[in-house]
């Protein structure tokens, strides 16, 4: 197998050694694992990133939306926050606040303008969950394909050592490393999905609470919009 050696280089020769003689049932079972292994550090890494970036534009966003003097004027510069949710969520609002206010001149469903944003926060909870369900295979997965490694090995010792006719360690031992090696490598590609799993999963839900504490931010907003829009000019001044 052509990646062999530069996995000696990670792993140490003698695991690599085990690796190289296995049999064809457990070469297959590991290339399988990696599979799975490689595609869940990609979404792993990839998901870290993006959630970085969302938590620290979310805090900006919050803090631009507080300075802002209109809904207009954050609405002009929200590009500028992606790819936090947050952003969604007040698109989500604006859109209905718009509509509302270029047909009729006034705010008519403050009820509609929040149903807006709690689609916006399901768009982007849904946005931020993608590929998750990934993860969770991997995890539940792997450490069957493992065991089925392990199961080959075992029925491969046993056969060796009736072959032999003898119970003899040169008889068991490549069944019992065959099996042995796949067990690790079904562990070794579940427990960072389990991990990130679950710590990804928090990091959306506090994103998800979130949201939706912004979008009563943001219905303060339109509430005092509209209160002000109905003062007398007189009286503002």
């Amino acid at each position: 197998m052509q990646f062999l050696p530069l996995l000696a280089v990670f792993v140490g020769g003698e695991i690599v050694d085990m690796i190289s003689n296995t049999g064809a049932v457990a070469k297959l079972v590991l290339l399988a694992l990696a599979a799975f292994s490689l595609i869940s550090w990609a979404i792993i890494l990839t998901k870290w990133s993006l959630l970085r970036r969302a938590r620290m534009q979310s805090g900006r966003f919050v803090r631009a939306f507080r300075k802002a003097q209109r809904l207009q004027d954050i609405a002009a510069v929200a590009d500028q926050f992606r790819p936090s949710p947050l952003v969604g969520v007040f698109e989500g609002g604006f859109e209905e606040y718009k509509r509302q206010v270029v047909s009729s001149g006034m705010l008519r469903n403050l009820t509609a303008i929040q149903r807006g944003m709690q689609i916006g926060v399901s768009e982007e909870i849904s946005r931020l969950e993608r590929n998750m369900a990934w993860l969770a295979i991997t995890a539940a997965v792997t450490p069957f394909v493992g065991l089925f490694g392990t199961v080959w090995g075992i029925i491969d010792a046993f056969h060796g050592l009736g072959t032999a006719g003898a119970a003899t360690l040169r008889a068991v031992a490549p069944g019992i490393s065959e099996a042995l090696i796949t067990t690790a490598a079904g562990l070794a590609a579940a427990i960072p999905a389990v991990i990130a799993y679950n710590l990804i999963g928090a990091s959306i839900r506090e994103l998800a609470a979130r949201g939706d504490d912004f979008s009563l931010e943001v219905l303060n907003a339109v509430e005092h919009s509209q209160a002000a829009a109905q003062v007398p000019a007189d009286v503002r001044r």
